[in-house]
């Protein structure tokens, strides 16, 4: 039986970073995955292949909206969907092997098949030939996601009743895409099939999309996705997703209880995520879950089991890739014995729409509700010389500092590249930075990122620009 100083399940964005981080510290160590192919959702049927599409989408977007008033007359444009798609797979199949070379760059041992515990130091892993094996590790991470999550009343048939996964994968444009669900996968699953033509309908249960992002965002996002043609129907509640083989119905009642019927030919299921467990055994080993379903864990990520962690989608917290990647850093480095921590605070949040959107740090509404005494700067991108350059002009920069350290407690971006620029806040902010740090801090000209340091000045009323 092969030992192991860490065996890490799943190989997603946490997974894969927690294993390579745990064999640069010299410990022994496995990764293993259920699917054929390593980097999880995030790699496969997620962040990736999402990013492909929309970019794809906004080349064509731009040269049927923008490219004659830049002077460039384009003739019988047309979208080769299959092509899009084929470049989406290659882009996703290009990304998974350059984890393959990593793990074996960094001498990871890599298993297929689904790992379970036999009891607290060994794991089962089951073949898709049927076969088993089973391994020994003094200390496990758990790593194994999230799946999308659903409503109890729907059925997803995965044909015309689709979750994010079967989005990312159609063999044609639908002519109707209605969207349950205005958060950032709906948003941009959205905006990539109305880029190319497809009439899309968001339906939101609460009064605003991206629910939990600062009111600001909300309004602006919504306002120019609703100029790209995106219909919005906010405070409806679904009540029932009917197939009827190529059409879909959807019923909702609005905000005064009547209600409003929906006919596509596709439903997307965007409300959200759940954590994946199923078939870990963690029955086997007494692992706590939550009633949401999440394995829960002390401020080190360590289970009840104190021999394993778990990370990412799987435990509380924003299900983001990039928040998974820093809790497989730490896990691997508390194995090794240092001492790292992570700010959850200073995680940032990012919509890939167009105009992007991302935030870090507080809200208004929770430093309202906290009761924090705060200074406002806000700087509209139509303000910005290089924003009028390339046409992208809507969106704007909001900046939230306290009012009597001048402290940065909150950055909201919406506009070109905000996913981008939302690292100097980030790293303002890891730095306890004020806003007149940045407001004496020289930019580039011309730069999106002006509009940040324009937000700064504008805390303590010296913007120049507006």
């Amino acid at each position: 039986m092969n030992k192991y100083d860490v065996a890490v399940i799943g190989s997603g964005p946490g997974g894969y970073v927690a294993a390579i981080r745990c064999a640069q510290l010299g410990l022994k160590t496995a990764i293993i995955e259920k699917y054929n192919t390593l980097g999880g959702t995030c790699l496969n049927v997620g962040c990736i292949p999402s990013k492909a599409l929309l970019d794809s989408s906004h080349h064509y977007y731009d040269a049927t909206k923008h490219f004659a008033t830049h002077g460039i007359d384009v003739k019988g444009l047309e979208v080769n969907f299959n092509k899009m798609i084929a470049r989406k797979n290659d882009v996703v199949s290009q990304t998974s092997g350059g984890i393959n070379y990593l793990m074996e760059k960094n001498k990871i041992d890599m298993f297929q098949g689904l790992g379970s515990f036999v009891d607290t130091t060994h794991i089962n892993i089951l073949k898709t030939d049927g076969t088993s094996e089973k391994i020994e590790a003094a200390k496990t991470i758990i790593a194994t996601g999230s799946k999308p999550a659903s409503l109890p009343f729907i059925k997803l048939d995965k044909k015309r009743v689709i979750t994010s996964t079967e989005a990312l994968s159609l063999n044609e444009i639908p002519k109707h895409l209605i969207v349950i669900g205005g958060g950032v996968i709906g948003l941009e699953l959205g905006s990539v099939y109305s880029r190319l033509g497809s009439e899309v309908s968001v339906i939101e249960y609460m009064p605003s999309i991206t629910p939990g992002m600062d009111a600001m965002l909300s309004k602006e996002l919504q306002k120019s996705l609703k100029k790209q043609g995106i219909k919005f129907f906010t405070s409806h509640k679904v009540s029932s997703v009917e197939n009827k083989g190529n059409e879909v119905i959807v019923t909702a009642d609005n905000k005064k209880g009547n209600p409003v019927e929906f006919k596509g030919d596709y439903t997307l299921i965007s409300v959200g995520r759940k954590p994946y467990t199923e078939g870990l055994g963690l029955e086997n080993v007494g692992i706590k879950v939550s009633e949401r379903g999440q394995i829960e864990t002390n401020e080190h990520l360590q289970t009840n089991v104190s021999n394993i962690y778990a990370i990412g989608d799987v435990v509380k917290g924003a299900m983001l890739a990039h928040k998974a990647e820093e809790e497989g850093t730490m896990v691997a480095e508390l194995i090794a014995g240092q001492k790292p921590h992570i700010d959850y605070n200073l995680i940032p949040g990012v919509v890939y729409t167009w105009p992007e959107v991302a935030a870090v740090g507080k809200t208004e509404e929770q430093l309202k509700e906290a009761g924090v005494n705060y200074k406002v700067g806000s700087f509209a991108m139509r303000a910005l010389g290089r924003a009028r350059a390339s046409m992208d002009t809507d969106g704007q920069i909001k900046v939230l500092a306290d009012a009597v350290t001048d402290e940065i407690l909150g950055v909201h971006m919406i506009g070109a590249r905000a996913a981008d620029m939302i690292a100097e806040a980030v790293i303002a902010m890891e730095f306890r930075a004020s806003s007149e740090d940045i407001a004496r801090s020289s930019h580039a000209h011309p730069t999106y990122t002006e509009a940040f340091k324009e937000a700064c000045l504008a805390v303590n009323d010296r913007a120049i620009h507006s």
